[in-house]
């Protein structure tokens, strides 16, 4: 397997760990926050959802284009302003897959030599398509844990 393969395999394998993660739970229970200070887990989810098609964006854009302008994006006023506790869990992860399945198959048609390509992110600076990749693989197995933190406290492990 070349490192392009292994790199989407891990991407869109993202989908399912966080599937899993959150099987069997209740809607009251995506809800609950039961470690304080937290977001609940459909509040994850929702996060989740609203990032991942932004770094989608940003990877078409180093892909699709030279140097672009990569915008950075507040993840607390997403939270307060996009009706997190409202959305539809299942949706939201429908979103995730749908965005990852997509990029997946743009990423597989590219030159491994791709992955070099950069764009210019207004707060982090130069980020080449690799490293907006793994970010984005590793943005789920981040937020993973804090699930499977949830799924513990509500007695679910």
């Amino acid at each position: 397997m070349s490192a392009m393969q292994e790199l989407i395999r891990n991407y869109v394998a993202g989908t399912k760990t966080l599937r899993d993660a959150m099987a069997g739970m209740s809607a009251e229970q995506l809800r609950a926050r039961p470690v304080p200070g937290k977001w609940s887990t459909l509040e994850v989810v929702c996060h989740l959802a609203d990032f991942d098609p932004i770094y989608a964006d940003r990877m078409k854009r180093v892909i699709a284009e030279e140097r672009p302008a990569l915008l950075g994006a507040d993840e607390n006023h997403f939270a307060a302003a996009l009706a997190y506790n409202r959305r539809d869990a299942e949706e939201e992860l429908r979103i995730i897959e749908v965005t990852r399945s997509q990029m997946a198959k743009i990423l597989a048609t590219i030159p491994e030599s791709a992955l070099e390509r950069v764009g210019v992110h207004n707060e982090r600076g130069e980020m080449s398509l690799q490293k907006l990749l793994l970010g984005a693989t590793a943005h789920v197995e981040h937020h993973v844990k804090f699930v499977l933190e949830k799924r513990k406290a509500l007695g679910l492990s």
